[in-house]
């Protein structure tokens, strides 16, 4: 979304931003050829190898295609724009998993195969994918509002992490025939595929308690702590992967209903999170109903569940999902405001305040016969419950 503000004093961080996201795309792309799909021209059965990552791809995205609705489902206010959760997307899938695979092969030549799953992937694999959760928050800081935001962006870039990484597995499964195929996608892809995002999630978690606190210490220490958090779930589940395999004791099998309840647990967490930023949203909304920036409907369909996606269906679906979403954006950044205010901190969010507004009455001019605000509307609900808008 872009707001019509005339002076944009973040333009340049965004800009900046952007080049370094290239440069990081370019160079992972790079490392990954390199690692990846170069060394199967110099082997003896360079087609077949070619084929086996093939049936791996056909195996892996549609998959991580299914898994992205959940995320989107659950962020039902205020949803992350596409582009955002595109650039996290490859990013994971590019540069991560570039950087990751080369780092990771460097210490497994050198300290065993062992010490750089347990050790080495954890580390810089958590680092590579919070890297755009530091982007984001940094560069497109007014697209990343609070805990919620942490976690989706995480997910998506967890999930073009695993998506690709998936591929790497399967394709050296397929060389080992069917049932090893099968035996894998089972595992991965059909019992733990939230293992990255879960991960991941704990630094998208620590990044959005700094977004959302006004204190110093938690600003920087929470980001540092959620990144600990990461890696120590990765080392954990790496690490008894590990000893599985050279004890020969199912570790694995042990934990995975612990698992299971750690993420059914996450799950829960998200959804609490997010009927806390719907109630956010309507309390930053009542003055701008009496005050007659918005109409009754409007304020019923933003702070509905699922409301965003019934204003796009139906004629002019473009606009009026364009309006509950700068409605949302308009009462994220009162919240934004007055929580610089209490803390005596400066934030671009006062600055987008008024332009909102502007866009809501534009945006609501495109579409014909949307009802119009009345001034010193009342706070309850009609008798017959919330109408349809339009």
């Amino acid at each position: 979304m872009v707001l019509p503000v005339v002076n944009d004093p973040e333009r340049s961080r965004r800009s900046l931003g952007l080049v370094l996201y290239v440069l990081g795309i370019l160079l992972g792309a790079s490392l990954f050829m390199a690692v990846f799909l170069v060394p199967p021209l110099l082997s003896n059965d360079p087609l077949s190898r070619y084929a086996a990552m093939l049936e791996a791809a056909s195996l892996a995205f549609p998959a991580v295609v299914v898994y992205m609705t959940v995320p989107r489902l659950l962020d039902r206010y205020d949803p992350e724009p596409a582009w955002a959760l595109t650039m996290v997307f490859v990013w994971g899938a590019l540069a991560a998993c570039g950087v990751s695979g080369v780092i990771n092969t460097l210490v497994a030549s050198v300290a065993g195969e062992g010490v750089s799953a347990v050790i080495s992937a954890p580390l810089v694999e958590e680092f590579m994918k919070g890297l755009a959760l530091a982007g984001m928050f940094y560069f497109w800081r007014r697209e990343f509002d609070g805990v919620v935001d942490g976690i989706i962006y995480a997910t998506f870039v967890a999930l073009g992490f695993a998506a690709v990484e998936n591929v790497v597995y399967y394709a050296r499964a397929a060389r080992q025939g069917d049932e090893a195929l099968t035996t894998l996608f089972i595992l991965r892809g059909l019992i733990t595929p939230w293992a990255h995002p879960l991960f991941t999630s704990m630094t998208g978690i620590g990044f959005g308690i700094s977004r959302e606190s006004t204190r110093t210490v938690i600003r920087w220490g929470a980001p540092l702590l959620g990144y600990a958090a990461a890696v120590f779930l990765h080392f954990v589940w790496n690490g008894s992967a590990t000893l599985s395999a050279s004890l020969g004791v199912p570790l694995v099998a042990i934990l995975l209903p612990l698992w299971f309840l750690a993420v059914v647990a996450f799950l829960v967490m998200v959804v609490v999170l997010v009927q806390r930023r719907g109630r956010i949203i309507r309390q930053h909304l009542e003055d701008e109903l009496v005050f007659g920036t918005i109409t009754r409907e409007e304020f019923e369909l933003t702070t509905s569940a699922f409301g965003i996606f019934r204003a796009a269906r139906g004629p002019y679906g473009e606009a009026r999902e364009q309006l509950v979403r700068t409605i949302a954006r308009l009462a994220l950044s009162k919240w934004h405001a007055g929580r610089a205010m209490r803390g005596a901190l400066r934030t671009v969010s006062f600055d987008f305040i008024g332009p909102l507004r502007d866009q809501i009455r534009a945006l609501r001019a495109q579409i014909p016969n949307a009802p119009q605000p009345v001034p010193g509307a009342m706070l309850q609900r009609p008798p017959n419950g919330p109408q349809r808008p339009w």
